[in-house]
């Protein structure tokens, strides 16, 4: 780790003289890393070329959840400049601010520095000319590796992971979420102690230094095995409190819906537009860790319950899945998932893809889905005017409100749960809460009043029908 003091920023004063000020933000410089993958040799002109994918993850371990999406070929594709756009998304979501970035193309990593001493010695000149604080590197990073390379910068490095843990133990609010933030920094750090030097015998302040706070990372790794499985305990805890509450809802036929999607495609805000929720709303990188569950009330009077989920991401860490394993089982539990998109966005296929691989590992793959394109509103009005919604997508910019009536007209539709049946009734006027009832929860078409009774035809859930059955005259699904 750089002993580098705090960077100054200077300014001028009314008299124009110049004054130094402390740099209220982190200075970081952004390395991004594309290998060059020879593909088997093609027949024509183009035989024998080699073709690039984006496999600045290509070293990363092939149990990671989410792995670079040129091992799936199928798949659509991060470019290296479009992983390093993402990779500043996730520098300013931590507070920083990028002052200088390098892209570096490589045949293959190298074991001791991933990216050779050479281009390290160039790009610590360049990082020592903007005054960096910090490299940020778009790829995990061995202990031995992240140590070589500070040697040779004399600046704090950081990896992709160790970014990513930052931000979550940045806007975790929640005991929950905090707990799950933690397991996942003990589970990343345990392996990397060994060689870690002067940066693991304290916990400062800055990216990368926020630890679990409770433990010294600095402490044995008996210590910390004790710590990891104490929290393993807490979190059980709290999936089974998960579980009961689950269990109760579910006992009432309220269905649970789903908003799931890349980070920062609007999930928030479209919970809030349909919940009428406070809910955080940021266009940084997680700004929503923590699981929110709010009812909404769809067209046919039906009560739904809808959860707001984290964020994913590409090559999300796997140490973060494993722990908001207990977060996410509301989306393995829900009757609807909303697979919410950024239709704005030029990386939207790429983006869908991703969240894909994570439903899959959730074993959520299979579950009814309905596909929300929000932010159309940041479209050109041509392509916007052009769209179409079909049966499994919807057309949306929760941040306008468009669209949200039709949006919940489908959800409706598609839900199961305490089904609706069309019914005729004759209501003693005496009853008012049967009455009240049908007001509330129930669409009424007709009424007229005959003989001390009112007649009605109206659609009302089947937990309704049943409680008013002895007035029921005719009934048709």
């Amino acid at each position: 780790m750089s002993g580098k003091s705090r960077t100054f920023r200077t300014s001028h004063d009314a008299a124009g003289h110049r004054v130094s000020k402390p740099d209220p933000q982190e200075r970081a410089f952004l390395v991004g890393i594309e290998y060059r993958v020879r593909s088997r040799p093609k027949s024509g002109a183009s035989a024998g070329r080699g073709s690039l994918t984006s496999g600045a993850q290509a070293a990363r371990d092939s149990a990671a959840i989410l792995t670079a999406a040129s091992q799936t070929p199928s798949a659509p594709q991060f470019s290296a400049e479009e992983s390093l756009e993402e990779l500043r998304g996730l520098a300013l979501s931590a507070g920083a601010r990028v002052v200088g970035e390098f892209l570096q193309h490589r045949d293959k990593p190298d074991p001791a520095t991933l990216i050779g001493s050479g281009k390290l010695e160039e790009i610590a000149g360049a990082a020592a000319s903007v005054s960096a604080d910090l490299l940020l590197f778009d790829h995990d990073l061995t202990s031995s590796q992240q140590r070589n390379i500070e040697k040779i910068v004399d600046t704090r490095v950081i990896d992709r992971t160790q970014l990513i843990l930052d931000i979550f133990a940045r806007h975790a609010r929640t005991r929950e979420g905090q707990l799950q933030v933690e397991l996942a920094q003990l589970e990343y750090l345990l392996p990397r102690l060994g060689g870690r030097g002067i940066e693991m015998s304290q916990l400062g302040g800055g990216i990368g230094t926020r630890g679990p706070g409770e433990t010294q990372l600095e402490t044995d790794r008996r210590k910390i095995y004790r710590r990891i499985r104490h929290v393993k305990e807490q979190i059980e805890n709290v999936r089974r409190i998960r579980a009961q509450q689950r269990q109760r809802r579910e006992s009432v036929p309220v269905a649970t819906v789903a908003l799931v999607g890349y980070t920062n495609a609007g999930k928030s805000t479209l919970f809030n537009a349909l919940t009428n929720a406070a809910v955080l709303q940021s266009p940084k990188m997680f700004a929503t860790l923590d699981p929110t569950i709010r009812a909404v009330t769809l067209p046919s009077r039906r009560k739904a319950l809808l959860s707001d989920t984290v964020g994913f991401i590409r090559n999300l860490p796997h140490t973060l899945v494993s722990a908001f394993r207990a977060t996410l089982e509301e989306v393995q539990r829900a009757a609807l998932i909303l697979h919410v998109s950024d239709a704005s966005s030029p990386l939207s296929a790429e983006q869908d893809a991703q969240v894909e691989k994570v439903l899959k590992e959730l074993d959520a793959d299979k579950k009814p889905r309905l596909r929300v394109m929000n932010k159309v509103d940041l479209l050109p009005p041509q392509q916007r005017d052009s769209l179409r919604d079909d049966p499994q997508t919807i057309h949306v910019s929760a941040a306008k409100g468009i669209g949200m009536s039709t949006l919940l007209d489908r959800i409706d539709q598609m839900l199961s749960e305490d089904a609706i049946s069309r019914v005729r009734l004759r209501v003693p006027q005496k009853e008012g809460k049967a009455l009240a009832m049908l007001e509330a929860k129930s669409r009424i078409y007709s009424r007229a009043y005959k003989d001390g009774l009112v007649e009605l035809e109206a659609e009302a859930p089947e937990s309704v029908v049943r409680r008013l059955k002895e007035w029921i005259v005719a009934e048709n699904p």
